[in-house]
């Protein structure tokens, strides 16, 4: 029978929550921080082995931004209630990065916009389609993830982006999504999919300011490119 070491077995200044009160928090690596979010590990992992895997099966703390509760779930010793720790940790974090202590960002051009997302966008492997929510001084209020597309496409709703965008009272919206190719012009269907949404926007009263398309550290804004109608 194989013998598992489990956290309470590790020396003091190995054990993650010990090594934090010990050294402080920024002596902790990823996978001792999410260790410590993950209190317990599972019967063939530790709570550190098993953060470890959890990383690694999503390249970094990054991606797990936009890992679902599915994806989560699918990862051997994590059920709904660690994924649902993960995704609570993650999001304060997000929440806190984007109120910058209390002064919200404001876009002032297509470059504000991309900066934004471009190291969190720029290498990820399936399209993601992202929406800013700006306030009437073109603060950003939010950040959403609209739709999680394939390898080369993503289907984005006008119901559903301006739903979000109610909900926050936004009066403006830019559009974002990455190309994983790395080449961020435009498609056909970049260009339908965005005169579809800013007819919506028309109607609805909540002004479509850009879409930008997010390459390999590079960007294209439609509306610079006078592309949008």
């Amino acid at each position: 029978m194989s013998y598992r070491v489990t956290v309470k077995d590790m020396p003091r200044e190995l054990r993650p929550r010990e090594k934090l009160l010990d050294c402080g928090v920024d002596r902790l690596s990823d996978s001792e921080l999410l260790a410590i979010i993950l209190r317990t590990g599972s019967r063939e992992k530790s709570a550190i082995e098993l953060a470890g895997s959890i990383i690694a099966a999503f390249g970094g703390l990054r991606q797990l931004l936009d890992a679902s509760m599915e994806e989560l779930c699918a990862i051997g010793g994590v059920g709904l209630a660690k994924a649902a720790q993960i995704k609570a940790a993650l999001e304060v974090g997000r929440r806190v990065a984007l109120s910058s202590y209390g002064l919200r960002p404001v876009i002032r051009s297509p470059q504000d916009a991309a900066g934004m997302v471009m190291e969190e966008m720029r290498h990820l492997d399936r399209e993601h389609f992202v929406v800013l929510l700006l306030n009437t001084k073109n603060q950003v209020l939010a950040r959403e993830v609209v739709a999680v597309g394939t390898l080369s496409s993503s289907t984005v709703h006008p119901r559903e982006l301006f739903k979000l965008a109610i909900r926050r009272s936004a009066a403006a919206v830019i559009l974002l999504h990455n190309h994983p190719s790395g080449d961020p012009w435009p498609s056909p269907e970049d260009i339908q999919v965005t005169q579809r949404l800013l007819e919506a926007g028309r109607i609805i009263g909540i002004e479509v300011l850009d879409h930008i398309i997010i390459g390999d550290n590079k960007y294209i804004s439609l509306k610079a490119e006078n592309l949008l109608a």
